[in-house]
């Protein structure tokens, strides 16, 4: 178990959540749900109320404690203001997942940037991750370049297993459509 240990950078700082930030992490996700509705539908769904909120900062220090998502909030240091919030998620074969989203307000200021640095060491040195993961949709130049800024190449994902002729998504579509997603891998140096 890793202890819940913040995260400083020269602007920001990145720790888990607690119970107190409940009211600042909803009203985040409720001004920016239109916004983050494609990225993050799981999480806007998760999160309806004030009172769901609550209920899902407690499921991320489960999460912590047992080392299966590490969830930061993203504070400004001068203000203390919250800006949105970046994780981690080991999967299989020392690789974890990055995932991120800023308030609108806060995009194109270097935030982004400045909290993924950081969770890229917490992933390398921290949580032992031998390969870092970014996915962002084809249409989110923004996520692209930070990801190359930090060192993340584009790389092809695997072959999705062949799909089962007889399962269809819906009746009257034939074709299940995803869309673009891009990978990003950053190796351990």
């Amino acid at each position: 178990m890793l202890p819940p240990t913040p995260l400083l950078t020269n602007r920001l700082l990145l720790r888990p959540y607690e119970a107190a930030d409940a009211p600042a992490f909803f009203a985040v996700l409720d001004q920016n749900r239109a916004r983050l509705q494609e990225s993050f539908p799981d999480r806007l769904q998760a999160v309806p109320t004030l009172a769901a909120a609550a209920s899902q900062l407690a499921a991320f220090a489960d999460d912590w404690r047992t080392g299966r998502f590490y969830v930061l909030g993203i504070w400004l240091r001068e203000t203390l203001a919250y800006l949105g919030d970046i994780c981690l998620m080991p999967q299989l074969d020392g690789q974890a997942e990055i995932g991120y989203y800023l308030t609108a307000a806060a995009e194109g200021q270097g935030y982004a940037r400045e909290a993924l640095a950081a969770v890229c060491s917490f992933g390398f040195e921290g949580v032992g991750a031998r390969r870092l993961l970014i996915r962002c949709f084809a249409s989110n130049t923004r996520g692209q370049a930070v990801a190359q800024a930090l060192g993340f190449a584009q790389e092809l994902p695997e072959p999705a297993p062949a799909s089962v002729p007889w399962l269809r998504r819906s009746f009257w579509a034939r074709e299940f459509r995803q869309p673009d997603i891009l990978y990003f891998i950053r190796q351990l140096a």
